[in-house]
């Protein structure tokens, strides 16, 4: 199981290196078009909350050495459909995904791919991960403390800012790209 452990770590974290990448290269397409970052101010408690789940699944695996679960293809099955969901988030948006809230004035929400369904597929694999990622090697506390953390985070701070960006952005038409809102 440590095997398997440091095979999904990796993967994680090359997965996050990666998104960090795509959104810069995006962010930076997108204020060419005029976009404006909404919640600015909490993005670096966004990335705090990552790292700390990453920190935390490490140190409890790690150092702690829960026992593995009898269950755990469960919590892995539900890793591997979450990363088959942000595949299909990150198709879906295309040049607009981003870690960051950035809209363009006068654009549309995207009603496609998994939108279609949920209106925040990304938030919902993100948890999805959190959740089960620990589970699999019996991580209780990583999987209920730092998710727990991100679901509050998300339900209070993030989405309201997403939505509040988004309902703006279809009522705006003049691009302005100095203007931060919060």
């Amino acid at each position: 199981m440590e095997r398997l452990f440091w095979v999904l770590f990796i993967i994680v974290v090359l997965q996050r290196l990666g998104e960090l990448w795509l959104a810069r290269r995006n962010g930076q397409r997108m204020r060419r078009r005029g976009a404006v970052e909404w919640g600015a101010r909490h993005y670096p408690a966004a990335v705090l909350i990552h790292v700390f789940f990453l920190l935390s699944w490490w140190v409890e695996v790690m150092w702690f050495q829960p026992p593995t679960p009898p269950w755990w293809p469960v919590p892995l099955g539900i890793f591997w459909l979450a990363q088959g969901l942000r595949f299909w988030v990150l198709k879906s948006l295309g040049p607009y995904w981003n870690t960051r809230v950035l809209v363009v004035p006068g654009m549309r929400p995207i009603r496609h791919g998994p939108y279609r369904w949920v209106r925040h597929p990304n938030n919902l694999t993100v948890v999805l991960e959190m959740v089960s990622l620990p589970l699999i090697f019996g991580a209780w506390f990583t999987a209920l403390v730092p998710t727990g953390i991100n679901m509050a985070f998300l339900l209070c701070v993030r989405i309201p800012v997403e939505n509040a960006a988004l309902r703006h952005a279809a009522h705006s038409t003049m691009p302005n790209s100095t203007k931060s809102a919060k």
